[in-house]
């Protein structure tokens, strides 16, 4: 374990310290006081809150001035290995090339076409850095070209709070619309003719997407329509296009349960009917197989999900649905895409995914798998039912992501691109390793590793260690260049596939959620200890990092288990969760009851109670610890970590610095642009680096 650290003389300056107010927050499982609710400011225009962060920031900077060189020295290594000029692999969509490209010095992506062929003159759709102009936040959203491939509709966001707004262009002409939606989420869908846009609207206050607007291109003065309105606030909505083009869909999805509403996408009506009509625990997705047949992924009597094929028009009657890929305990069919004579089917087996592809006339199916452990095979698919060839992905802790495209015909692997690393890298200076970890109730957690191949797991080297645990998201092993800073210096890095994703399936999903929420915390601790006890990595230099709900994962080990980790980082953490899931008004809430329950529930306030960050601070030497946040956030509320660091504060018994840096003009995904972005993995590398050396130091004196 390690030791206390020691004292910082250098470090006289005094941390900010909010006043305390207490306030009461009540509830069936009982009565809290929290004495810093006061910041929370939902308008975020309070001028004693702002100076409070903005004291944050400028203590932060003091804390680290020291960092700022290594900071530098990061950042340009890591700007050095991207390269500037970089573009997408294109993709054919209804007679045109798509592809997104970079131009040397700038920030964002430049979305561009050409007719027919990549020898065709380039058309640009639409020009990000031209976008991001003035801005302090730039985030595109969508990006759609009409059926008739004269009008593209984008969303963009320029805030960082997710609340979207709506352009339409004339790309025969040039011009641009005014705003024509505001607070709105950003995908988009197109009817067949060319003229109606359908999107969805936000409520003002939870975000929360309810209702679906039919916008008419051609007559913009002319109020949109509603098109559909959800009652039920558990529930995330979504408007596409269906592939083929035949139908317009709504998709309305909560934890544990989904709806598919469609209509024809040639229909003036605009009525949508459900495909399924919803039922509590059925979670289902569609694709259309030709002009009558729609293929089904459903977890009924199938938690791994199965795929059933089956008329769109009967698709409710049971009694019409075939099975194409029957259910499997060992497999969790992940996603599916039609082609016109085979089915592309994207599994996860043993944590890690792979791709199958099935000939609709039968005979015998294709297995592409990684190349080495770990490793991930990505569906990209193709945009038209109809190409020749399935496009993948292939991930790799070693190599650059790689993409292939497979022949569906003859089974042949073509090379389309892998992603360039500047300098003098060599993927074989780098080794990876997938492990099963023992945990202290017999489950056998998946460990993927990377280290430099001259760093050794005998005990000597510092480890990054990472987990997220939540909404059966997985962390797949995947290529960072930016990573290769650390792993050059002599580190070990490595994901924790903790329960509460869906690395192993359905159940490994429901054994880190509601009442067994606590397995993902324990995960992360057991394999800790057991990479320590194992003599992999130092014992005294475990650095743990996870944002977002990995950011609550990082509160629960900082409360219990802070001796093991030399540093937390916690970015955009989501801490304080009793209080936010007592209140409907913040954006998610309601949406997230069948993940980590509700609260006004006496048995869920108690399951919950058990282990929110916040509620548990308490007086002990706390490691040294770096929190993120953005303010406009509207995924974890910035007053989460600024709560959260003032009371870590009120009880640090060591002299380990606790920091809170908050991003004033971005929400949760931190800055926008792509060398901004490079800033923030500097500062947090340097902040973990220091520390290390810092024990190190320590331990000679």
């Amino acid at each position: 374990m390690p030791k206390a650290p020691r004292s910082e003389t250098r470090h006289a300056q005094t941390p900010p310290h909010p006043e305390p107010r207490p306030h009461c927050i009540s509830a069936p499982g009982g009565t809290r006081t929290d004495p810093y609710y006061w910041l929370r400011d939902d308008d975020r225009n309070d001028p004693e809150v702002r100076a409070h962060l903005e004291a944050e920031n400028r203590y932060f900077e003091a804390m680290t001035a020291d960092q700022a060189a290594t900071r530098e020295q990061l950042y340009a290594e890591m700007r050095a290995r991207l390269r500037e000029d970089d573009a997408s692999p294109p993709a054919f969509d209804n007679g045109y090339w798509y592809y997104s490209r970079y131009e040397q010095g700038r920030d964002y992506a430049i979305h561009a076409r050409r007719a027919g062929t990549m020898e065709a003159p380039e058309a640009i759709l639409l020009d990000g850095n031209a976008r991001a102009e003035g801005q302090p936040y730039y985030q595109l959203g969508s990006l759609e070209v009409s059926p008739d491939n004269r009008w593209l509709a984008w969303t963009e966001d320029t805030v960082g709070r997710r609340q979207y707004q709506l352009y339409i262009r004339d790309l025969e002409t040039g011009a641009c619309s005014a705003v024509l939606a505001s607070n709105i989420q950003p995908d988009l869908a197109w009817a067949s003719d060319s003229r109606t846009l359908l999107y969805i609207q936000q409520d003002e206050t939870t975000l929360l997407g309810s209702q679906v607007f039919a916008l008419r291109r051609d007559a913009p003065e002319a109020p949109p329509q509603l098109i559909y309105e959800e009652a039920d606030d558990a529930f995330f909505m979504g408007v596409e296009r269906s592939r083929s083009g035949r139908y317009l869909f709504i998709v309305l999805q909560s934890t544990e349960t989904s709806e598919w509403r469609a209509t024809r996408a040639d229909s003036e009506a605009l009525v949508f009917a459900p495909v399924i009509p919803r039922s509590a625990g059925h979670e289902y997705d569609i694709e259309d197989t030709d002009d009558t047949d729609i293929l089904i992924r459903s977890n009924e009597d199938a938690p791994n999900f199965r795929l059933l094929r089956a008329p769109m028009a009967a698709a409710a009657d049971r009694s019409c649905w075939r099975e194409w890929l029957a259910h499997r305990e060992d497999a969790l069919v992940d996603s599916f895409e039609v082609f016109d004579d085979w089915l592309a089917v994207n599994e996860r087996v043993e944590g890690l995914l792979r791709l199958r592809l099935m000939p609709w006339a039968g005979g015998e199916e294709r297995i592409i798998r990684g190349d080495a452990l770990p490793s991930g095979i990505h569906l990209i698919g193709a945009a038209e039912p109809s190409s020749p060839s399935v496009r993948y992905v292939e991930s790799r802790l070693t190599t650059p992501q790689t993409v292939y495209d497979h022949a569906l015909s003859s089974g042949a692997r073509t090379l389309v691109k892998q992603q360039p690393v500047e300098g003098d890298f060599d993927a074989a200076n780098y080794r990876s390793d997938y492990r099963w970890i023992t945990v202290r109730d017999g489950a056998r957690v998946p460990l993927s590793l990377v280290h430099h191949r001259d760093t050794p797991l005998d005990g000597s080297a510092p480890l990054l260690l990472t987990g997220y645990g939540a909404y059966g998201l997985c962390l797949d092993p995947a290529f960072s260049s930016h990573r290769l800073s650390l792993l050059e210096r002599g580190w070990i890095v490595a994901i924790a596939h903790v329960r509460g994703g869906e690395e192993l399936g359905r159940a490994w999903y429901d054994a880190g959620r509601l009442h067994h929420k606590r397995n993902t915390f324990q995960d992360f601790m057991d394999v800790s200890d057991a990479l320590a006890a194992d003599g992999v990595c130092a014992a005294d230099q475990i650095h743990a990092t996870g944002g977002s709900a990995g950011g609550l994962l990082m509160g629960v080990i900082a409360n219990e288990h802070a001796a093991r980790y030399r540093s937390i980082s916690a970015h955009v953490p989501f801490v304080d969760i009793l209080t936010t899931m007592l209140d409907p008004s913040i954006p998610l809430t309601t949406n997230e009851y069948d993940e980590w329950g509700n609260p006004q529930r006496e048995a869920d306030y108690r399951v919950i109670a058990d282990y929110s960050p916040y509620d548990h601070v308490r007086a002990q030497v706390y490691p040294a610890m770096l929190v993120t946040s953005g303010l406009w956030d509207s995924q974890v509320q910035y007053w989460e970590p600024t709560k959260w660091v003032a009371k870590l504060r009120d009880h640090q018994r060591g002299d380990a610095p606790i920091l809170l840096h908050t991003e004033m003009e971005a929400g949760h995904g931190g800055r926008s642009g792509r060398f901004e972005q490079l800033h923030e993995y500097a500062r947090d590398y340097a902040f973990v680096l220091h520390q290390a050396a810092k024990a190190l130091a320590d331990g000679d004196q």
